[in-house]
Order: structure tokens, then sequence, then C-alpha cells
């Protein structure tokens, strides 16, 4: 099975059974990514390199405007699509099987987790998985230590308070806290 045969699988949520074809994909595309990833993560790199890492972890270009402190973390890597003005902060993992979109001017704070794929509810089952991918909009702020889970879209302006566990939608220009998030306020926008 080529790549992006597997990656276009896994976008459109199709389930994944243990030990199957596709879970060998799998298997060796995290082989790929846990190679790339220690190479960013060991020693320091320019903000040029960071980039130009990130892009061959993401198997595409990367704006000029991108940027990132390492260390990251990715189970796949070439299933992140990500726009321009774009920060990622120290400490983020994204299992990014299922697919990861984000858009441009995305804040991502330090140690966000955002995860795509979940396992089969079934003990006997558990070894499959189900991805559903993360979408995030322009000019997205998610702050520290949140998580955001699988099939979750986060609207264009939104806020995710530090902390947060995002399981459901969160609509464009509002902020979302605590576990599970919950909407707080509407942001209201200055002319």
């Amino acid at each position: 099975m080529d790549t992006q045969t597997y990656l276009d699988y896994m976008r459109s949520g199709g389930r994944v059974e243990g030990g199957s074809q596709l879970h060998q994909k799998m298997y060796e595309l995290s082989q790929r990514a846990l190679q790339i990833t220690a190479e960013l993560n060991n020693s320091y790199h320019t903000a040029e390199e960071v980039r130009a890492l990130f892009a061959k972890l993401i198997n595409k270009p990367v704006d000029e405007s991108f940027a990132m402190f390492p260390p990251f973390y990715s189970d796949c890597g070439q299933n992140i699509t990500v726009g321009k003005g774009v920060f990622i902060n120290s400490g983020c993992s994204f299992q990014d099987q299922g697919g990861i979109d984000i858009g441009d001017g995305a804040l991502i704070g330090h140690n966000v987790v955002l995860a795509t794929l979940n396992h089969d509810i079934d003990p006997r089952k558990r070894g499959s998985t189900i991805p559903a991918t993360i979408t995030i909009g322009n000019n997205v702020w998610i702050g520290s230590n949140a998580t955001v889970l699988a099939g979750v879209t986060i609207g264009d302006g939104a806020v995710v308070a530090a902390g947060a566990v995002v399981t459901k939608d969160v609509a464009p220009n509002t902020i979302v806290g605590g576990v599970p998030a919950k909407f707080i306020k509407t942001i209201e926008l200055e002319d």
C-alpha cells in the first residue's frame, strides 16, 4: 500500500484492525516519524532548520512564517497540514494518523496534545483504531496543556483555555475551557 492511499483512507475515517496491512503501514510511518523527530529534538537547530525538518516530517512545503520550538512529537507526521503564520510551542504531541489541519495564524501552546485516534470500546477489538480528523481554524489559540480529541473542529478565532479537554466542536470566536471543555464566552470583535 502506498502512503497517499493510506493517508486518504485514514482521513475518510476507515477503521484499522490490529495486525492488518493498514496496521503495518501505520507502524512503518510511525518509525519514519520517530526518526525525524529524534533528529529535530536532540540538538539545537536554527529556525530555518526547524522548518526544514518539520517539512520533511509532514512531507510538504512549510511557509517561511511557520515557527516551532522543539521538542515536538508525532506518530505519523505526513497527515499534518499547516497554514501560514502558525506557531507550535515546545512539548506538543500530535497523533496525526487520522489527519490534523491547522489554519493560518494558529497558536498552539506548550504541551498541547492533538489525538486523532480512538480504540474500539469492545475489549476483544481494542487493538483496532478509529481515526477522525482534527481541524483547527484560522487565528485559533490553544492554551498550554490542552487536549483536543479525534474529530473535533475548532472554529476561526476561537480560544481553548489552558488544560482544557476538547471533546466537541468549538464555535468560531468563542472561548472554551474545562474538562470536558464547555463554552465560556463569545469573543467580542473590535472594529
